[in-house]
């Protein structure tokens, strides 16, 4: 599928990229043919990863550096392509939620795609090139879970960040859209979700009764990122099997 949705030679930035979904993406653009810059704030995760695809240029940065995020991004730009992956889970009650896993949270999961996704933009627009941002939501955007009070929050104000960007990017030719997914088989889900009794309480509202693969929100990424969803702007592509309808 992957050559024929245009990413070759194009300009793109992953965050998150050092592993899971992030990851994942920076390959397959790569293999597709995209430029590709992979931000992690892990540098053996970027190591191993230029390794396993030499084409991918490495950017290591911790995106809660308002500054140094501003130096870095802008340094390596323009790009043509955006997926915001980073992001943080720090999971409370709402009794004992903390005043750091709130700041932590939306420094990463909400201010982080906010600046990353101006710098890009600006760039964007100085050069005249059209463009597709992605930011990698949560099914968590649209419904309450239990020690989820502060990451449900951060992804509900992503949601509505990334609608205001496409309204106010499109005159640009620069399309913003969400992947919205239910609990995801990354290395760290595995892990997270081990636990038959917890799993399978989740699997239980999901009428496709699994949850996502990395590939099926990797390939919902992909689409929204090429000229096959040319169309499409201010969207949540649901990634959820169901999860929002039970």
């Amino acid at each position: 599928m992957e050559p024929q949705l245009g990413f070759r030679g194009r300009r793109a930035l992953v965050t998150g990229a050092g592993k899971g979904i992030g990851r994942a993406v920076a390959v397959k653009l790569c293999k597709a043919g995209a430029r590709v810059t992979a931000l992690s704030r892990t540098a053996t995760d970027l190591e191993s990863l230029v390794r396993e695809c030499p084409g991918i240029e490495p950017l290591c940065l911790d995106l809660a550096d308002w500054d140094a995020t501003e130096a870095a991004v802008g340094a390596a730009g323009p790009f043509e392509l955006l997926v915001n992956n980073a992001a943080v889970a720090m999971l409370q009650p709402f009794l004992q939620v903390t005043r750091d896993a709130v700041e932590r949270s939306f420094d990463v999961n909400f201010q982080a795609v906010l600046h990353v996704s101006q710098i890009v933009a600006r760039q964007m627009i100085a050069q005249g090139l059209p463009g597709a941002i992605v930011n990698v939501s949560s099914q968590a955007s649209q419904r309450a879970l239990r020690d989820h009070a502060v990451y449900c929050s951060t992804k509900s104000a992503l949601d509505m960040l990334s609608k205001v960007m496409a309204m106010e990017l499109g005159p640009h030719k620069i399309r913003v859209n969400t992947v919205n997914p239910t609990v995801v088989m990354t290395d760290m889900g595995r892990i997270n979700w081990s636990d038959p009794q917890k799993s399978a309480a989740m699997i239980n509202r999901i009428p496709l009764g699994k949850f996502a693969e990395v590939d099926d929100v990797v390939n919902s990424i992909l689409f929204l990122l090429s000229d096959k969803s040319a169309m499409t702007t201010g969207s949540s592509l649901m990634v959820d099997g169901g999860f929002l309808v039970s």
